[in-house]
């Protein structure tokens, strides 16, 4: 009898006695569940190296568990028909992933919940290559996760070594054990994964939410399509019991950097839409969890596949212009949201503060409250420096296109100020039921519309709150379609530091409208109305 608790990770090994010349190619071995509802759950396990495989099990029910082995050579007494049970008690401990349990879809499809119904606010920093060793562990990868849990982040972007910027095994993206796969993607590398279990282990122990790439997109004409199943495959057994979430690819069908505007480029992109639809069709298949799976586009996230039922909600890239960047976002998000069936939308790659020396803090606050009050239903937030990692006095260099992004250390960059002034946003949105808002720019005069994309965003929930930002306080704004015999208590949130200034009662005139007070300093604030009772 083995024991664990309620969602925690729990795992074991089974070494086979019969030797195998490829055992990753050769053997795949499921272990089978069967919870105390009698629900089945195959589990796949994952190579661990030489002849041993382990196996990772997340249990959500309390009660004994119920396991057998299956193994694609049955004749192999080590691995096939093993049989025991596994004893599960209530969870005990303060991880919230833990207590909550996982992530899925909201019935209202707008927005994330965890599985026992609580509402997850997504507020994502990206580290794109925070599983290399150029992110030092522990020392360094757990400064940059204490600084994050502080700012109120919930959710990391990190890909599982196949990463952007760079050809396959470029020596600056390998970790402590080398590259996920061997050279010429022969087999999977499992002491890479024992270095990376060590980092997203403890991600999860500190709360926060890995949402694993499994690659960026241009990979999948080198690997093909079988060998990108294997990668999942594996990604499954070894991370599939925490709380994850999967994103396909990054930019999944954007090609190699120096195919583009070549016939090349042309059919690498239709290889990658069609082999990352079949690839989400089969990591739905694979695994038991269901854990939520997108995938982060060059644009939008739909159009990276060809049916979007692989995806459970939609990623979005909107640009690194600065303030030419904002046209576009407000569209992407207002038409994602629109289009049908339902999804969450979130905004998963904006532009990068500091990045091309611009994209500041300004930037990172009108970006976020911008998609918010738009619709989205959480963040990505991300500083140039921290997604390529670049050290003092050594910074990543030069992308296949032969010039950099930019020298910034990520010590210096994960002290920009957007990063904790989004967490203040996030901490005032917490205030209230915010998966409940709902775009109003009707409810503010003037509004943003596609002839002025500056002017007020106005998201709110009809009789309870009206929450606004501003970008530019003049001219002085007037609140629409306030309700008859209601007051609000109305307050400026400054979103550079978390400051208020009353602003007293808000109520309807006759017209059902009521003029903000004149504010003197000319910037961005947050403009809330909460009812007052």
């Amino acid at each position: 009898m083995k024991y664990t608790q309620r969602n925690c990770v729990t795992e074991w090994s089974y070494h086979s006695g019969r030797a195998y010349d490829d055992p990753f190619a050769e053997v795949e071995l499921d272990v089978v569940f069967t919870t105390p509802s009698g629900e089945e759950l195959r589990v796949p396990a994952f190579w661990a190296g030489e002849q041993t495989w382990r196996v990772r099990y997340a249990p959500a029910e309390v009660g004994t568990h119920h396991y057998r082995t299956d193994c694609s050579d049955p004749q192999n007494e080590d691995l096939h028909g093993i049989e025991g049970e596994l004893e599960v008690a209530p969870y005990e401990g303060d991880n919230i992933l833990l207590r909550r349990g996982g992530l899925r879809v909201a019935d209202d499809r707008r927005h994330l919940e965890h599985t026992d119904g609580t509402p997850f606010f997504w507020l994502a920093d990206t580290w794109w290559m925070g599983l290399c060793k150029r992110l030092r562990w522990p020392g360094e990868f757990k400064e940059l996760v204490a600084d994050r849990v502080a700012k109120g982040f919930s959710v990391i972007q990190i890909v599982a070594g196949l990463y952007p910027d760079m050809a396959a095994f470029d020596k600056r993206g390998d970790n402590e054990a080398g590259w996920p796969w061997e050279p010429e993607f022969a087999r999977i590398n499992p002491r890479y994964f024992d270095m990376a279990d060590l980092r997203m282990d403890w991600l999860v122990s500190q709360g926060l939410v890995p949402c694993v790439l499994g690659s960026w997109g241009y990979y999948l004409p080198w690997l093909g399509v079988e060998r990108f199943k294997q990668h999942w495959r594996y990604l499954v057994g070894r991370w599939g019991a925490y709380p994850v979430i999967w994103c396909l690819a990054g930019e999944g069908v954007m090609p190699w950097y120096l195919h583009k505007r070549t016939d090349q480029a042309k059919q690498d992109e239709e290889i990658q839409r069609a082999g990352w639809t079949e690839v989400g069709r089969y990591l739905r298949e694979i695994d038991p969890y269901h854990r939520l799976v997108s995938i982060h586009p060059t644009r939008r996230g739909r159009e990276q596949v060809e049916d979007d039922s692989v995806l459970d909600f939609e990623m979005l890239q909107t640009g690194h212009g600065d303030r030419t960047s904002f046209p576009n976002t407000i569209r992407s998000v207002t038409e994602a949201r629109a289009q049908e069936p339902t999804m969450p939308v979130i905004n998963s790659e904006v532009c990068y503060e500091g990045i091309l020396e611009a994209s500041r803090e300004e930037v990172q606050r009108f970006m976020f409250w911008s998609c918010i009050l738009s619709g989205a239903c959480g963040q990505t937030y991300g500083a140039n420096g921290i997604w390529q990692v670049n050290q003092e006095g050594k910074p990543y260099g030069p992308s296949p296109h032969g010039w950099s992004w930019g020298d910034r250390p990520w010590r210096e960059a994960y002290q920009l100020p957007g990063s904790g002034q989004l967490g203040l946003a996030k901490r005032l949105l917490e205030r209230y039921e915010w998966w409940r808002l709902e775009p109003h720019p009707e409810w503010v005069e003037p509004h943003w519309s596609e002839d002025n994309y500056f002017a007020p965003y106005c998201a709110g929930i009809p009789g309870e709150l009206r929450i606004i930002f501003l970008f530019n306080v003049i001219p002085q704004p007037v609140v629409k379609e306030l309700e008859p015999g209601l007051r609000y208590r109305a307050f400026l949130f400054n979103p550079s530091n978390g400051a208020e200034r009353e602003l007293g009662v808000a109520e309807a005139d006759a017209e059902g409208s009521w003029a903000v007070p004149q504010i003197e300093i000319r910037r961005d604030w947050v403009l809330v109305l909460e009812r007052a009772d």
